[in-house]
C-alpha cells in the first residue's frame, strides 16, 4: 500500500499590516502633495507667462473640484459644506 505523502506548502510572502499599510500609504499621500505643490507652482509660471490663456484657469478648477471632493470624503461633509466653507 503506497501512503500518501501530505502535501508541503510554500509560505507565502508575510502580508503588512494594517498600520503598516496605513503609514506606507499616509506617506506615499505627503509625497503626493508635495509633488501637488511643486506642479502648482510651476503651473503658476505658465499661467504668468500666458496671462489669457483661461486653459490653466480651467486646469485650476478641475484640481480645486477634485480636492473639495476629497476633503468630502476624508471628513464626511457632502460636497456643498465644503464649498461654503471655502467662501467663508
Amino acid at each position: 500500500m503506497n501512503a500518501k505523502k501530505p502535501k508541503t506548502t510554500k509560505p507565502g510572502p508575510v502580508q503588512p499590516s494594517a498600520p503598516e499599510t496605513y503609514a506606507q500609504r499616509r506617506g506615499d499621500i505627503a509625497r503626493l502633495l508635495d509633488v501637488l505643490d511643486m506642479e502648482l507652482a510651476k503651473h503658476a509660471e505658465g499661467a504668468k507667462a500666458d496671462p489669457t490663456n483661461w486653459g490653466r484657469v480651467g486646469d485650476l478648477g478641475k484640481v480645486r473640484s477634485d480636492l473639495i471632493d476629497m476633503v468630502g470624503f476624508m471628513s464626511g461633509m457632502e460636497r456643498e459644506e465644503v464649498e461654503r466653507f471655502l467662501a467663508e
